[in-house]
């Protein structure tokens, strides 16, 4: 709908498993050779682990469609919620085993036909299952047999499991320290940083046919990046509701402003950073000192704020009592390569440090000091 507002050729940020859409961070690519090793060499077993939206099931697709692979016959599971025997009934319907594949030793005995068949040929049988943290551990336990399959040199079946945090901590249960120890490749994927953030809604407004200087400003790429927590999927969700909004009010390039309605309709603000929330209130920081105890009154009566020293612990306490206020400063760290603000957009006005406010809020202490009995002072 807001592709000929926006100058797309086509939607940019879809939540397809689309491979043209790929963008490469460091731990993307070392995932992607993880994956591409071992279905070529026909390793055992490989893990992926991944937060839910950090683009795993992307990741498979791209090495299941790479040149390494292409020799690669693969079996892929994404549903892996199944009983046993679905289980079994799956692999006999994905195989082509045919009807006679009744009972398991049938199945299991067609199955191995089949792949050494392909192996003579120089062929690589792969099982690729996704969401694999679902699997029950009887299908785990079908797994790792399946995995023993081999010649004198080398894996007929070698397999895949990619899942989310939960999958690695049940490979840490002692009923599958067996199947962990056949694991000869592992790689996770982790939250997108902030700069990985910028680039990869670049990335996909470039693969769409768009500008990235003339579609989000910086304040909305820095919130983007902090409501989302770095998972791509919902990344992709955030800007595309973003871009219908901003379609919808005539406005380019999309603001903060937008973005935050765009948090509060996904309910994104419950327990959010609090370096997002500056990005659009931008608090004033004399107000947060004001709401610090007793910045403005003496601790004790006595008149030890003769001293200028004095005055300095409480200045101190105060301020570290006082609650964060962080400004935005992440994306100036950033690569200036990108380019996701749009010209002349403003950047975030310099804030002053809590401390720095609170010492020029606190009492100055008088010039002149009368002298006082000592008995006035508490001393002896």
């Amino acid at each position: 709908m807001y592709e000929r507002f926006y100058g797309f050729r086509e939607a940019p940020f879809e939540l397809t498993s689309n491979p043209r859409f790929l963008f490469f961070t460091a731990q993307h690519r070392e995932a992607l050779c993880n994956l591409e090793y071992g279905l070529s060499s026909a390793k055992p077993i490989t893990v992926l682990i991944g937060e839910a939206g950090t683009g795993k099931s992307t990741l498979l697709r791209a090495a299941l469609a790479s040149d390494l692979c292409r020799h690669v016959t693969c079996v892929f599971l994404d549903n892996p919620t199944l009983t046993r025997a679905e289980f079994l009934e799956t692999l006999a319907s994905r195989f082509e085993l045919g009807a006679g594949a009744g009972s398991k030793a049938s199945l299991l005995g067609g199955l191995e036909s089949v792949i050494r068949r392909r192996h003579a040929r120089h062929e690589i049988t792969a099982l690729v299952i996704d969401e694999a943290q679902a699997l029950p551990t009887e299908i785990l336990e079908e797994i790792r047999l399946l995995a023993n399959m081999e010649t004198p040199t080398q894996k007929l079946l070698p397999v895949v499991l990619a899942g989310q945090p939960e999958l690695a901590a049940r490979l840490n249960e002692p009923g599958l320290r067996q199947l962990k120890q056949r694991i000869a490749l592992r790689c996770e994927l982790k939250p997108l940083e902030l700069s990985d953030t910028a680039a990869y809604i670049a990335s996909r407004i470039r693969t769409a046919g768009g500008d990235p200087a003339n579609i989000f400003t910086r304040q909305a790429v820095t919130l983007i990046h902090e409501f989302s927590r770095g998972l791509p999927r919902t990344i992709s969700v955030m800007c595309d509701n973003a871009l219908m909004s901003g379609f919808a009010l005539d406005q380019r390039p999309v603001d903060g402003d937008i973005v935050m309605e765009v948090c509060r309709d996904f309910d994104l603000g419950v327990g959010a950073p609090a370096v997002a929330k500056a990005a659009v209130a931008t608090p004033s920081v004399t107000r947060s000192v004001a709401a610090t105890p007793s910045v403005t009154k003496p601790a004790v009566a006595a008149p030890s704020v003769a001293t200028p020293s004095a005055a300095t612990p409480a200045v101190a306490a105060s301020a570290a009592a006082a609650p964060p206020v962080a400004p935005i400063v992440a994306l100036q760290k950033a690569p200036h390569h990108l380019a996701l603000v749009a010209q002349g957009a403003h950047e975030a006005a310099p804030v002053k440090t809590v401390a720095a406010a609170a010492v020029e809020a606190a009492p100055r202490p008088p010039r002149e000091v009368t002298e006082r009995p000592a008995s006035m002072l508490g001393l002896r």
